[in-house]
């Protein structure tokens, strides 16, 4: 199939964000779409699918106009689109998850047995490995999009677009669902769209990448005649700075902020025990389900251990709630933000103000002029300014999103500040800045405990690296540490 956008164009409260884009996706063909956060790539990828309306332009399918209002509409059409995020209903089975709406009939009554047949069939095409009847809301975030994929094969999309699909994966299973992108357009005919901001999975990956600056078609080229400095030069129209900058040296006596001991959960988490200091970056590196998320959850209180203990700021944490770890002077930057760290319908300047929210409450009422003042320095280092502080948080790029969920903390001035997966899913210029502040506030004395599934990331900013597998502590590795020996000790080689 041929799918072609032409003239789109999208605007949010007066800022524009799609200038009359025009592109021409083929199936059988990976079609690469990269930018900086906030270029436009995963509105257009929004609109082709049919989650958002173009304000104007076109799509056409094989040459023939298609009025695609609805997700419903691109469905009709064969596109689909698996987001960064995960669409998925949390209380239902991952079988129904896949079959939402497209369940199997015989006789005009459900077929169970179909439905168990058509996703054995699925399971065996992609190789995912999914129980069928678990629930998918306790599935991590990787399972989900999982489903997602199947769900769009279930319906016979011709056209998939992949949002970030590999930000959330360590290297084997990015390297898996890369492989499977290129069967579904080899094998099968499929467009596969990548929209990534890893360069390199980009290039050998795809066969044609476009790249979008400001809303703006720069340039479609054919991936084998590209580099990964000719893709951020046409990106960001401006020299990059460097990725990863080096942390100020930990002061000698500087005292725990952050000691964790024994904390355990289940058997996600096995008597975990270590110690931040002020102005320390402590890294975790491993697996997905080795622990790194679970650990930083149980440590904030947004989940209940079943022994253990945290102390923040040489007080222990008792409350059962992460209400008590705040008012020790600690923050959590959680693995998701649209679900875990950001009330997307609200205000990035609402979000901003968010953890500090008692501070500007007065008989019941938030003081509006108050909060302004509050969030604005933090708005102003974060670089979000002017409407966008006013607009709601879910039509931020996912680099302002994130950089929102860092500034509520900064609002609050933590102690201790817990990050997980600090730059998933934005582009290389949101990195450097997100890099810089957590340099930045380790430098002022905050402890920092990170957890990230890119090695590279934890290498390059973090004074100490502790490996998790198995729920464990597995080894711990200083500073200067090679990525091999991390990648071995987490058992990624």
């Amino acid at each position: 199939m041929d799918v072609a956008l032409e003239g789109i164009r999208k605007s949010y409260g007066g800022t524009t964000v799609l200038h009359d884009v025009s592109l021409t996706l083929r199936g059988g063909r990976v079609h690469g779409l990269v930018g900086e956060n906030g270029a436009g790539k995963s509105t257009l990828a929004r609109i082709l699918c049919g989650a958002v309306p173009a304000d104007s332009g076109r799509v056409a399918v094989d040459g023939e106009p298609a009025a695609i209002r609805s997700p419903r509409d691109a469905l009709r059409h064969g596109l689909a689109l698996v987001t960064q995020e995960g669409a998925i209903v949390p209380g239902l089975s991952v079988a129904d998850n896949v079959f939402l709406g497209a369940r199997a009939r015989r006789h005009g009554l459900r077929d169970p047995a179909g439905d168990r047949h058509r996703l054995a069939a699925l399971l065996d095409r992609t190789g995912f490995a999914l129980d069928p009847s678990a629930r998918a809301g306790d599935l991590p975030l990787v399972h989900r999009q999982q489903i997602e994929i199947l769900r769009a094969l279930a319906r016979g999309a011709r056209l998939i677009a992949l949002d970030e699909p590999t930000a959330l994966l360590p290297g084997p299973a990015a390297e898996r669902l890369l492989r499977l992108a290129r069967d579904l357009a080899d094998r099968d005919g499929i467009a596969i769209v990548l929209i990534s901001h890893r360069l390199d999975e980009v290039l050998n990956s795809c066969d044609t990448v476009t790249v979008l600056r400001d809303g703006r078609h720069v340039t479609t080229a054919p991936a084998a005649g590209l580099t990964a400095a000719g893709l951020l030069r046409a990106m960001v129209g401006r020299p990059v700075e460097m990725l990863y900058p080096e942390p100020a040296p930990v002061p000698e006596g500087a005292p725990v902020v952050l000691a964790v001991r024994g904390l355990s959960r289940g058997t996600a988490v096995r008597g975990v025990s270590l110690d931040v200091r002020a102005g320390e970056i402590v890294g975790l590196a491993g697996l997905v389900g080795s622990g790194r998320t679970e650990t930083l959850r149980l440590a904030f209180g947004a989940d209940r251990p079943d022994g253990g203990e945290v102390t923040i700021t040489g007080r222990r944490v008792t409350g059962r709630a992460p209400s008590h770890a705040m008012a020790l002077g600690a923050g959590l930057v959680p693995e998701s933000r649209a679900e875990q760290g950001l009330v997307l319908v609200r205000s990035a300047a609402e979000n901003l103000a968010l953890a500090s929210l008692p501070d500007r409450r007065r008989l019941g009422f938030v003081r509006r002029r108050a909060e302004r003042r509050a969030v604005g320095g933090a708005a102003e280092t974060l670089g979000i300014r002017g409407a966008g502080l006013d607009r709601p948080a879910w039509t931020l790029s996912g680099g302002n999103q994130q950089r929102s969920v860092f500034g509520k903390w900064l609002v609050r001035s933590p102690r201790v500040l817990l990050v997980d997966e600090p730059t998933r899913g934005v582009d290389v210029a949101a990195k450097v800045q997100i890099h810089r502040l957590i340099a930045g506030l380790a430098a002022r004395g905050v402890g920092v405990l990170m957890a990230s599934s890119e090695v590279e990331e934890v290498l390059g900013l973090a004074h100490r690296v502790l490996v998790m597998g198995d729920g464990r502590v597995a080894g711990e590795f200083p500073r200067g540490t090679s990525a091999e020996d991390v990648l071995v000790a987490a058992g990624l080689r």
